[in-house]
């Protein structure tokens, strides 16, 4: 008798053979399934990251100028990149710069606004509208635009200045001023940022409010002990792109730099040099990465720069992420 549930569970187990090859097909046909609808993603991150990716870790370990073929140097890039090239560290100083002051300010003033725009009583689609539309003007056509308006012969803002008795700077044509120009530039196209602060600020339960006012809370109170912990996960995502977007900065860097050095060449300045001008200011990382590439053909060096700045952006995201956990708060997670 002690035996019987033994055998009746082995026999209620046991699967026909027949049985146990259609589940293998059923399983195997909703992995290819699943796999034809992953197959666009799969194709896309292969072409565009996976290949570019490799092939530059590869090309970083090779003497490369596109003409020749790759020529094994192993280490011979990064050495040369950490010991002998005395513009690597300037690049570095400047994109720091810029993401030490710019990320910030970006941060701070498109949390500004949006707390602005969600308190307008009227014209709240207006206001979005205007502060967003910056946000939409190409880069190129942007820095062009503030290059002519802060032009220190005749950019409209000096012009003004000078009506008042104030001598204007030189803007992009002066080392202690370049730098700046981009990052006014930078607040002029907050515009992104702003949109997603203002859908953060609507999203704030409006029982929270009432409940730190019901308590005695002040309006800065309410902000500190409300509004900045609901809307942390936004501000870690803002200041996590700002970071990834400077370590990038490229752009307006390199049009502004390249119409700059054009105006003082018309202007009779025969020392004007294009990297980075002026005197170095506006060479960040990226326009260094560029100029190796695809003005001295040094791909493989190149290729070298592009990876130690994958690896810094990737390390600065991860001790981003990680030292979050002090301040960003989430919806429904126990503390």
């Amino acid at each position: 008798m002690s035996h019987a549930p033994a055998a009746q569970s082995v026999r209620t187990v046991a699967v026909p053979a027949h049985r146990r090859r259609a589940r293998r097909k059923a399983e195997w046909r909703r992995r290819g399934v699943t796999l034809a609808f992953m197959s666009p993603w799969l194709v896309g991150f292969t072409v565009f990251f996976g290949y570019p990716l490799v092939m530059s870790a590869y090309l970083s370990l090779n003497h490369y100028d596109l003409l020749s073929s790759p020529r094994w140097v192993g280490l011979a890039n990064y050495r040369y990149l950490f010991s002998s090239d005395q513009l690597v560290w300037p690049a570095v100083r400047n994109t720091l710069w810029i993401i030490a002051i710019m990320v910030p300010l970006q941060v701070v003033s498109a949390f500004g606004i949006a707390m602005l725009v969600a308190r307008a009583r009227q014209g709240v689609g207006f206001f979005r509208t205007v502060f967003y539309l910056p946000a939409l003007a190409p880069p190129v056509a942007a820095t062009l635009a503030f290059v002519y308006i802060l032009n220190p012969a005749n950019g409209p803002v000096n012009v003004l200045l000078s009506k008042v008795g104030i001598e204007g700077p030189l803007w992009f044509q002066d080392p202690g001023w370049s730098k700046p120009s981009l990052v006014l530039l930078a607040m002029w196209g907050v515009g992104n940022t702003m949109i997603i602060f203002l859908a953060a600020v609507l999203d704030v339960p409006r029982h929270l409010y009432e409940s730190a006012q019901l308590d005695g809370a002040s309006a800065l109170q309410r902000m500190r002990w409300v509004t900045l912990p609901t809307m942390s996960p936004v501000i870690l995502f803002s200041v996590v792109i700002g970071v990834i977007a400077g370590l990038q900065y490229f752009t307006q860097a390199f049009v502004a730099a390249n119409v700059a050095s054009g105006q003082a060449s018309q202007a009779g300045d025969q020392t004007v040099n294009n990297l980075g001008y002026p005197q170095g200011s506006t060479l960040f990382y990226p326009v260094l990465l560029y100029q190796q590439g695809f003005r001295y053909f040094n791909m493989g060096y190149a290729s070298a720069l592009a990876m130690l700045l994958l690896v810094v952006a990737f390390t600065l995201t991860l001790l981003i992420i990680v030292n979050s956990r002090r301040w960003v708060h989430y919806q429904g997670e126990a503390r």
